[in-house]
Order: structure tokens, then sequence, then C-alpha cells
């Protein structure tokens, strides 16, 4: 990341998905505005998904403060918008991505869930509980079987990139929900995956999941639920923070 006077090559991507149009919303669409402004980044379209006709990145928008963005906002919710959108070939995925919110629900896994549905809609398919809890310093089981997990016992400011020295411990960050994940497999072996959503900071503040990694994860599901029952470890994460849950195909 190079700022304020950008001489690295910007960041190039298809179409950017951010997730609600609300404070977290505006506050991506922002720094992406300032990201293009300055060169640091080209978007054949950006696209905010909010069920709100009068969510906050309209008002902002009407104002101009997005000028210079690429910016559509779509009145959906977000599932049948995930659905319509990574139903498209690979291939029109392949520079695409996805900003999601902080406080979203754990959008891809319902994805993966509606999609085996669809695929084998003679079988049950469901959010198992954990077997046992994540080793990590901050973690919570939810009713409906998903799990969410944190490095860290301290609020952290939604502009963190994580970077190698933690802002707030002021040392080394050590910690990384992926290789978390895949230990936590290795450790409970009737688990597959694990399925890693990576939300990776890219550019001004903005964390980004590849969308062709989710379609991959689709179409390795599919390999797997062939097969026979299966349970599958899948995580939405960024280095710190995380939602987790067991699909398990019966």
């Amino acid at each position: 990341m190079t700022h304020p006077g950008e001489t690295a090559a910007p960041l190039t991507y298809g179409r950017i998905v951010i997730m609600g149009g609300g404070c977290y919303g505006s506050w991506y669409a922002q720094q992406l505005t300032r990201a293009a402004q300055r060169g640091a980044l080209q978007a054949r379209e950006v696209v905010v998904v909010d069920r709100d006709p009068e969510c906050r990145v309209i008002g902002l928008q009407r104002t101009g403060t997005y000028r210079g963005l690429p910016l559509t906002v779509v009145g959906s919710d977000w599932d049948a918008y995930v659905e319509s959108w990574l139903a498209q070939a690979p291939e029109t995925l392949a520079d695409d991505m996805m900003v999601p919110s902080p406080l979203m629900p754990h959008v891809c896994l319902d994805w993966l869930i509606g999609r085996a549905r669809a695929r084998w809609p003679e079988r049950t398919i469901r959010v198992a509980p954990l077997e046992q809890a994540p080793a990590t310093p901050w973690e919570r089981a939810s009713p409906d079987g998903r799990h969410y997990v944190s490095f860290a016992t301290w609020m952290c400011p939604v502009n963190c990139i994580e970077p190698a020295r933690c802002p707030h411990t002021r040392g080394e960050r050590d910690w990384s929900m992926p290789p978390m994940m895949r230990r936590y497999v290795e450790d409970n072996p009737s688990l597959l995956g694990p399925v890693i959503f990576h939300c990776s900071h890219r550019t001004y503040g903005v964390g980004m999941i590849d969308a062709a990694a989710i379609a991959d994860a689709d179409r390795q599901l599919a390999a797997w639920g062939a097969s026979g029952p299966c349970a599958v470890l899948v995580g939405t994460v960024s280095h710190c923070h995380g939602a987790l849950g067991v699909l398990a195909i019966d």
C-alpha cells in the first residue's frame, strides 16, 4: 500500500460489491473513492447492496461524495444479490471482489447452504455446532450453530488493516485466522476443509474477499458431497476475527 503520492500500479478489479450502504458501507465507498481519485484503484463498477432505498450511500451519492467512482446502489437483500452474482461463469468473477460488513451474517456460508440444498433436495443440509471451542482468546457460539471468534479481546477500529505489528498491543501480530482454521481441522478429523473466505486488506483500509474463491468453494463442496455424507468447516475471516460454521450434508 502506498500513500499519498501513489507510485505503484493501481489495483485493477472488475466488480467490487460492498455489502450494505449504511455506516460501514458508506465509509468503504468513500475510501475506494479516495483510492480511485489518487490512482491507486481502477474498477469497472462498484456496487453497494442495500434493501433500504434511502440508505446512507444514496444520500451521499447525491451530494457528489463518490465522484470519480463508478458506483451503483442495488436495492436487494444480501442473500438474493449474492445468489445471482455468484451464479455467473467463473471467468466473469475472476476480478470481482466482495467487501463484507463487520456486522454481516455469515452470507457466504448461507450461499453454500442454498447451493447444496438446490443440488441435493432429498438430503438434509444443516449447520452443525463445532465439536469443541476454537483456541482463540474470544469465542462465542450462537443458537443457529455458527461460531464467532476473535484473537482480540479489545475493540478494534473499522479501519484497522491488521498490520504485522498490532496497533493495540504494539507488538508483532503472531496470529492469523486461516492457519487457526487449518489446525482446527487437523485436530478434528471428522471435518473436511477448511473452506476459507479470507477478507484481506487491499487498499485505503478496505478489506475484500475474492469472489472467485467463493464460487470455487461451491465446486469443491459439490465434489465432497457427491462422495457421501460430510461435514465441512467454513469460515469468513480476517487475520483477527471470523465467523465459522460446520456445513453438514447428511
